[in-house]
């Protein structure tokens, strides 16, 4: 769990952001396309509602975008808490298609709540709901009034649309930067993510898994589950499976299975540490 501090908030991240007046209702709107977690904290009556909101933030980033969380100090805007009807903190309240419901009201260690997110988040893809946000952070571009970086404008219509819900204009957009610009590591990971969310629209998660394993050495099942891994939170069991692929197959089908592998290191990002393992990992299996 992570240290109790004295400060506030911490500052926004790619996958967090500090709630204000300003941004609040932008912020409930995001949620109709992926998860909204909103952590309600109070740095000078709870410091459990800070640590828990802390490892929130800490869990934002490592699960890429499958939930945007937002960070509520009640004490400086405490009328979003009224208009939330919050009885009290440490609370985390899940924001889906606009309808919020409380997920967490205690702190506890950061695995259990790694696991109790994680279950979340399959419960929705398997409803349908498997959006991911873009990252809110790294533009260095900052809005006057509220202080938040902005998203690069050159990705603003691959973001509309998936807001929108629209995944196959997103395919389109990232893919227009991609061609203009195929040095551009941003829109050729936000295009193998818009891919990936193409892929697996509509899919049934219970079905998937079972024809996986019914058919451990089938390139299309054993893929399809690796996309749906990856969108759970699943980082690691995706590349595993699929690096186990590459181990059985061989020919048409182990490239096959090697080519959808790079595929989704390029969603992830080709510097995490879980993609260089996974690397090490698929030359080991290929030679």
């Amino acid at each position: 769990m992570p240290s109790e501090r004295s400060g506030g908030p911490q500052p926004s991240s790619a996958y967090s952001l500090q709630v204000t007046e300003q941004n609040f209702q932008e912020l409930l709107e995001s949620s109709r396309t992926a998860p909204v977690l909103l952590s309600f904290e109070s740095p000078s009556r709870s410091p459990e509602s800070v640590q828990l909101a802390d490892a929130m933030q800490t869990l934002a980033t490592e699960f890429e975008g499958r939930f945007l969380l937002g960070r509520v100090d009640i004490d400086a805007v405490p009328q979003i808490a009224q208009a939330m009807q919050i009885p009290s903190v440490p609370l985390v309240v899940l924001v889906a298609q606009g309808r919020p419901m409380p997920l967490l009201q205690n702190a506890a260690p950061l695995e259990e709540l790694r696991q109790a997110l994680t279950q979340v988040l399959q419960q929705l893809t398997a409803s349908g709901f498997s959006g991911r946000h873009q990252p809110r952070s790294g533009s260095g571009i900052l809005d006057e009034e509220t202080g938040e970086e902005q998203l690069d404008p050159r990705y603003v219509p691959a973001q509309e649309a998936l807001e929108r819900g629209d995944i196959d204009g997103a395919v389109e957009e990232y893919q227009k930067l991609v061609t203009a610009n195929p040095a551009d590591s941003e829109a050729a990971a936000g295009l193998a993510m818009a891919t990936l969310l193409q892929r697996t629209a509509g899919v049934d998660l219970n079905e998937a898994r079972a024809a996986a394993a019914a058919n451990p050495d089938d390139v299309d099942a054993q893929t399809l589950v690796a996309d749906l891994d990856l969108l759970g939170g699943h980082v690691d069991d995706a590349f595993d499976r699929l690096v186990g692929l590459v181990r059985r197959t061989s020919d048409k089908e182990r490239d096959a299975a090697r080519t959808h592998l790079i595929g989704l290191f390029g969603a992830v990002g080709n510097e995490d540490p879980r993609v260089v393992r996974a690397r090490r990992d698929l030359a080991s299996a290929l030679f």
